[in-house]
Parts: structure tokens; C-alpha cells; sequence
């Protein structure tokens, strides 16, 4: 089903992970992928070329985004994006009555400052277009305000995007655009190793972990449908930390 044949989907964190299941389900829908990658040229490319042959369209690209500021390198060098998907955020644990400012700043610029500003960027020309989807990714637990012990920096900052995504709904419903949060459980991944992967079966409640495709196909059905807007989603069998 061709529902994104014409729209062209950038996909921040897109060559790993959950980005990239969600960068494979898009290329079969249709959508010309966007890849980015933060690490691995290599990753980039063998995915690139997995599109490819099953048909889709794709191209990647290699980029640290060390500073909020580089959400307009991205802007100039793709300036038009129909779905924008942003499934990146570092996440750094530590105690509240020691972290400096550093941290404070580093865990906000990057899952919160980086990708409203890029947000912010695309979201001229979806209006100007009448067509968008916005898809942004919160932390296990973010889904509403609680209460962290070793990562309320970060956790702070993902939750803020069901803030951002709300603002967006609003502005953008009457253009048809949507924009929502996908707030994923623990997933293993190929980042985790085999402590994290343990981990992540002990806390989930029926000690099944999640896995990368799971998430992929609830993020395929909210952009699928846009009536879902303002949305933030938890995807995580009731796990709570």
C-alpha cells in the first residue's frame, strides 16, 4: 500500500534502532527516505541500499549533531520534507543535586532545543503545502509528568515534546498536519548489550521486551492517520519504572 508515494520523509536516527524500522515501513509505503545517521557511514548505506533493492527510494547522510544549530545544516541541505520523524535523543543518567550545567544543557539541547528548532524549520513549508506529519520520540515514562530518581534532565526534556507536539497540533490541524509523540518502553536494539537486553526483560511486565519493529508499525499507524494529533503515546505493555 503506496499511502506515501510523493512525500519525501526525513528520518533523524533513522539508520538504527527504531529509526530504522520506521525508515524501512515508510520506504514501503511509498515515502523517498531521508536517512540520517549519526555514527556509521556503513550502517547508513547498507540500509540505503536495502530500499533500494525491495524497490524504495533513499538516500543517507552522515552527521553529529553536536548543537542544536545543526538542525539548519539539515534544513539547507533538505528544505523540503513532508514527513519528518525525529527518533533521536542521547540519553545520560545522574543524580539530581549533581548535575552541572553542562549536563542541564547538553540533555536539553539535544532532546528538546534540537528538535523543536527543526520542528520549527519544516513546519513553514507543511503549512504552505496543506500537508505534514510530525513524529517525535519521548523516553520510557515521559508520557505525562512523573517523578525520576538518576534521569529527570532527560526525562524533563522528553516530556516537554508532548508540549511541543499539542502547539503543533493546533497550528498545523487546519493545514492537515499532525504531529505526536511516541513515548517507546524498553527495546532491545543492536545498540543494547547483553546486560541492557536482561534488563529490559526483567522490567517489562510480562518480561517480553519490545523490539524495534513493534514500535515501527504503531508509529505507521498514527502517521496513517491524521484524526491522531496532539497525541502522546505510550508503547510500553504498562511498564512503569
Amino acid at each position: 500500500m503506496k499511502i506515501f508515494s510523493g512525500k519525501k520523509a526525513l528520518v533523524i536516527g533513522g539508520s538504527g534502532g527504531i529509526g530504522r524500522s520506521i525508515s524501512l515501513m515508510l520506504a514501503k509505503r511509498g515515502a523517498q527516505l531521508i536517512i540520517h545517521g549519526g555514527s556509521s557511514m556503513q550502517r547508513i548505506n547498507s540500509l540505503v541500499e536495502q530500499i533500494k533493492k525491495e524497490g524504495g527510494e533513499a538516500e543517507g547522510f552522515l552527521l553529529n549533531l553536536d548543537k542544536p544549530q545543526m538542525a539548519e545544516t539539515i534544513f539547507k541541505m533538505h528544505p523540503k520534507i513532508d514527513i519528518l520523524i525525529c527518533a533521536w535523543g542521547p540519553f545520560k543518567q545522574g543524580k539530581l543535586e549533581s548535575l552541572d550545567l553542562e549536563f542541564w544543557q547538553k540533555m536539553s539541547d539535544n532532546n528538546l532545543v534540537f528538535p523543536g528548532f527543526l520542528l520549527s524549520l519544516y513546519l513553514k513549508g507543511m503549512i504552505k503545502r496543506k500537508w505534514g506529519r510530525i513524529l517525535l520520540f519521548g523516553g520510557t515514562n515521559t508520557d505525562t509528568i512523573r517523578a525520576f530518581t538518576t534521569s529527570s534532565a532527560y526525562s524533563a526534556a522528553k516530556t516537554a515534546l508532548g508540549v511541543l507536539a499539542k502547539s503543533t497540533a493546533i497550528c498545523g490541524a487546519a493545514h492537515g498536519i499532525s504531529c505526536n509523540v511516541i513515548c517507546p518502553g524498553l527495546t532491545g536494539t543492536e545498540y543494547c548489550d547483553e546486560e541492557q537486553l536482561i534488563y529490559n526483560e526483567k522490567k517489562t511486565p510480562d518480561t517480553v521486551a519490545l523490539i524495534p519493529e513493534q514500535i515501527g508499525k504503531t508509529a505507521m499507524f498514527i502517521l496513517e492517520n491524521p484524526e491522531i494529533n496532539g497525541s502522546i503515546i505510550p508503547v510500553d505493555k504498562g511498564l512503569v519504572l
